[in-house]
């Protein structure tokens, strides 16, 4: 598919364009994201252009807002590359965001993350379809289809999961699907297959939703692996995930246009902060603020090597596989490092992170 450039009436010298990525302790993932901004970059030839991080790598947002101001950008444009808005969407980079605007004098306009469209649909259908071309032959009714989430203590974020893996299981016409996670929620991914495996389908296909590699994307292959060595008699297949899909390219065009048109607007009936959502009714209302201002570009800027904070890292999750431990956990030079969230509602579920319940306890104590 070839992309369509920005339309000539929205062109301009002074306008700048930032996405905002998370950052990843990977080096491959985060140089997967650098790829796709190159490859976005192209279609935006007009605009000033420039991709940070919230954490763990550079540069960093801050960084790269710095760059468009020294180009003399007026207005720049900030969209999150995220695929459904949660607190990194809602809080973490919007709030950076407008402290950098009161700060430094500059118009900048937040645009929606990627979310739920059939562009977005169409890309995972398109990663599927890459398996299933490349499988033998089998036949989709008799198959179960496992979309595996990120995970997010936003009950709106994690239930558009669900609607992606329905909207590919009626579109594959496949037997069933279900909706797991890789942490912060439940079930997650070895849990989760375990119960799945007594539907008595003999082909279970893994398909992570999620947009680059990482630690993430070996956990979910890992807690995957494990259960297929235990039930030799399935077939278990691992699709690829999103990645610098042309489709994802598209969407990011258009999240761009909508700023233009006046039409970024997040889908707030649902959210946590705003309605009183079932479970989560203190959290109407809460501060916006970031909790990452202080591990900006922490893995570039540290002392420790990448490969010793990702050996760090590689033994927190992999050496307490059956404590399913979140990623939320950082290093410096001066040790170690965590932030709290508010507490999540379902830290006590039995198929979700145990770590979420010392987060719980944690955070009972600060308040």
């Amino acid at each position: 598919m070839i992309l369509n450039q920005v339309s000539p009436d929205k062109k301009s010298s002074s306008i700048g364009v930032l996405i905002c990525g998370h950052g990843s302790r990977s080096r491959f993932a985060v140089q997967e994201f650098a790829n796709m901004a190159s490859s976005l970059k192209i279609y935006l030839p007009e605009f000033h252009f420039e991709y940070g991080y919230l954490e763990f790598a550079c540069p960093t947002i801050t960084e790269a807002l710095d760059r468009l101001v020294n180009k003399s950008v007026k207005r720049i444009i900030a969209i999150p590359a995220m695929l459904f808005a949660a607190g990194h969407a809602k809080n973490d980079i919007p709030s950076l965001l407008r402290n950098y605007s009161e700060e430094n004098g500059v118009n900048i306009e937040y645009g929606r993350e990627l979310g739920l469209n059939n562009l977005m649909i169409g890309a995972a259908g398109g990663r599927i379809n890459e398996l299933i071309n490349k499988s033998r032959p089998f036949s989709n009714s008799e198959t179960l289809l496992v979309v595996v989430g990120r995970g997010s203590a936003d009950p709106d974020a994690n239930s558009n999961v669900c609607k992606i893996t329905r909207m590919l299981v009626e579109g594959f016409g496949f037997g069933w699907g279900e909706t797991v996670f890789s942490g912060v929620t439940f079930p997650l991914v070895e849990p989760g297959l375990r119960h799945l495996v007594r539907l008595g389908f003999k082909r279970i296909i893994v398909f992570p939703y999620f947009l680059f590699s990482g630690v993430l994307i070996n956990r979910i292959r890992d807690h995957t692996d494990i259960v297929a060595r235990e039930f030799p008699e399935i077939e278990f297949l691992e699709a690829g995930y999103l990645g610098n899909h042309p489709l994802v390219l598209e969407t990011f065009q258009e999240r761009i246009e909508e700023v233009f048109r006046g039409s970024n607007n997040m889908n707030c009936l649902l959210c946590k902060y705003r309605s009183k959502v079932i479970g989560f009714e203190d959290e109407v209302g809460l501060s916006q603020v970031s909790h990452h201002h202080h591990v900006e570009g922490l893995m570039s800027n540290s002392s420790i090597s990448q490969k010793d904070s990702y050996e760090f890292f590689a033994d927190e999750i992999d050496g307490n596989k059956d404590k399913n431990t979140d990623d939320h956990i950082y290093i410096d030079k001066a040790g170690s490092h965590s932030h709290h969230h508010y507490p999540y509602p379902n830290s006590q579920h039995p198929l979700g992170p145990l770590t979420l319940r010392k987060d719980e306890s944690s955070n009972s104590k600060e308040k």
